[in-house]
């Protein structure tokens, strides 16, 4: 599991070699933002099924249509039970 401090991290991160099944984004990161990096993640040959998961306190429907529209899986609202975010990637990666 790599943690990372902003948008365009996570995007080098994403763009690079490593084996991720699942990305956690933020909305609302500096640099990039999770909608930003949910539009570049089909230029990722290599990333074809990655899970992304939207943890965000901007619960906005807009938002939310975005997100689906652009390939998140869910879209998660802050406060959030670390037992359903944990239930939900279990569930998504057993799925992938």
């Amino acid at each position: 599991m790599d943690q990372v401090g902003d948008g365009a991290a996570a995007m080098e991160r994403l763009s690079g070699e490593g084996p991720y099944e699942m990305a956690l984004l933020d909305l609302m990161m500096p640099g990039l933002t999770g909608l930003q990096i949910l539009e570049k993640i089909p230029l990722l040959p290599h990333r074809d099924g990655l899970a992304v998961v939207i943890l965000t306190a901007k619960g906005q429907d807009a938002d939310r249509e975005a997100a689906f529209r652009l390939g998140a899986r869910d879209f998660m609202t802050k406060p959030f039970s670390p037992k359903k975010l944990l239930a939900r990637i279990r569930q998504l990666l057993d799925a992938s």
